[in-house]
């Protein structure tokens, strides 16, 4: 029993030996392409340290940076200046151009969107709200339901009851949530559809009683109550 084990410690051995021996083999036989391979590894690995650190990063903070006076200018409704700028600084529409890879020529889309929305090219506003790309809680429901404000000027009344039943439904906030209800339930009744408005306007009153929609919102169940009933 002893010397079966014996020979099986042994044999286990040999293969072991085998083994290594066949990988060393493998290992000079391959040495060029192995460190072709590694090299690569290496130089991606610092191209891409460098293109972060050298490029994106100080265009990051260049694209934040210009977009201050556009900012500025939106906030005093100032659309066309924030959208093409002043001569001296850029608007959005150039920030969204220059820096589309960074954070601040994404948002820059969305700033572009409003603005047009705000002057009524409602086609433009489109264009540019799609480019946005957010995981915002807020600023996503906003977007596409600016869209859907947009269709809605366009006269695209289905295609903006879609999305704005799309912003309520992406995730429930005493904000947004109420405000695209609100605005899918006023479709709803304009299309004759009174008996899904009004489901709309019971959830407002149920789960948002406290938001602006949620305290005026007894007089649309009332109307849509009288147009069922009439």
């Amino acid at each position: 029993m002893a010397k079966d084990k014996k020979n099986n410690q042994e044999d286990n051995l040999i293969e072991v030996e085998s083994a290594l021996t066949k990988t060393e083999q493998y290992l000079e036989g391959n040495q060029k392409m192995i460190s072709i391979l590694v090299g690569a590894i290496v130089i991606v690995a610092v191209g891409y340290l460098g293109l972060n650190k050298f490029y994106l990063e100080p265009r990051k903070t260049e694209a934040q940076d210009q977009m201050f006076m556009a900012q500025t200018y939106f906030e005093k409704d100032s659309f066309n200046l924030a959208l093409n700028g002043d001569g001296n600084n850029p608007g959005f529409l150039d920030i969204a151009d220059d820096f589309g890879s960074t954070d601040a020529g994404n948002l820059a889309n969305y700033y572009a969107g409003i603005s047009y929305l705000n002057m009524g090219q409602y086609d433009k506003a489109i264009d540019h709200l799609k480019k946005f790309d957010t995981d915002d809680l807020l600023l996503g429901p906003i977007s596409v339901g600016a869209q859907g404000d947009a269709q809605r000027e366009l006269g695209k009344t289905e295609k903006a009851l879609d999305l704005y039943t799309e912003a309520y439904k992406m995730n429930d906030n005493d904000l947004t949530t109420p405000i695209y209800m609100l605005k899918a339930g006023e479709l709803l009744e304009s299309s004759n559809k009174s008996a899904d408005a009004l489901k709309l306007y019971e959830t407002i009153k149920e789960k948002f009683p406290e938001s602006n929609e949620g305290r005026s919102i007894d007089k649309y169940i009332a109307r849509a109550k009288a147009k069922m009933n009439s």
